[in-house]
């Protein structure tokens, strides 16, 4: 449907989304270290509940009264829940960040400043880390029919190298760069680029909404750029971690088929299609 963005004053630097499902401790950790570490600039912090049964809406009411909070009343997936926020942000650059996720002190201005520096950059992410401390891999080379093919008939259980260029396996995470697409964890938008494209695609009920988001960034002349000049800790798939592999399955094949059938030809989805029904019959 048509995206009913307001181009309005802008009032401050970042405008930072986070929907959450059933992961109120994560979530509060996260809005903990935004209020604490995040200083010298301004910024909004927008929470987008997908009718969560624990209780997340009673944390965020009681000990974050300056969170604007949005409460569906179903579980709207990814896409849409981000677009009912990014309808009313007032920010220079609008931040989609995982309610599982820690921001390092200063991350927020640092991605900011860099943002007011790299004009090119339509999208932007930055280091991201485990509680390890390792680097989670996130750039990824926009998917084709073969990478996709490899990971419906999961060959990269046997054959870990066939992913190595989808997954850019030799990127240096040390540096600067331009990217393909970037994981929608931490998805740093320029406000013109919402201005001209409107939100996510609200087709996919979740994956595949970031790297849709990048192709549309990236056709429409922007970059899309990754940078170490900021790092999150990213502690990966909690709220995701609770639905069941059978529904996630399903959810991922949808999302994957939906973005073969609007930016690829008619027959590489045909053969996801198949793909996809025959390694239904191997699962059986």
């Amino acid at each position: 449907g048509k995206f009913n963005f307001i181009a309005r004053k802008i009032f401050m630097v970042l405008s930072i989304i986070m929907v959450s499902w059933n992961v109120a401790d994560r979530l509060k950790e996260n809005l903990v270290s935004i209020f604490q570490s995040q200083t010298g600039f301004d910024f909004e912090v927008f929470v987008v509940d997908n009718a969560s049964s624990d209780n997340t809406v009673e944390i965020v009411k009681k000990e974050f009264p300056q969170v604007k909070l949005i409460e569906n009343k179903e579980n709207l997936g990814f896409a849409k829940a981000n677009n009912i926020a990014i309808q009313e942000v007032q920010g220079d650059y609008i931040l989609l960040l995982n309610p599982d996720m820690r921001v390092l002190p200063n991350t927020l201005k640092n991605m900011a400043d860099w943002m007011g520096v790299h004009k090119e950059a339509g999208v932007a992410s930055c280091l991201l880390k485990n509680e390890k401390g390792e680097i989670i891999k996130h750039v990824r080379r926009f998917p084709t029919v073969w990478d996709q093919l490899a990971v419906v008939l999961k060959i990269p259980h046997i054959i870990p190298q066939v992913l190595n260029k989808y997954i850019v396996a030799d990127f240096d995470y040390a540096k600067t760069a331009e990217v393909d697409s970037i994981r929608g964890a931490f998805f740093m938008i320029r406000r013109e680029v919402i201005e001209k494209l409107g939100g996510l695609d609200e087709r996919y009920f979740i994956w595949f909404e970031e790297v849709d988001y990048c192709k549309q960034v990236k056709n429409a002349g922007w970059k899309i750029m990754y940078t170490p000049e900021a790092e999150a800790i990213d502690y990966i798939g909690q709220s995701f971690s609770q639905v069941k592999r059978g529904e996630k399955q399903k959810y991922f094949r949808d999302s994957m088929l939906k973005y073969f059938q609007k930016w690829h030809k008619g027959w590489e989805n045909s053969v996801l299609k198949w793909a996809w029904k025959f390694s239904m019959i191997l699962i059986k």
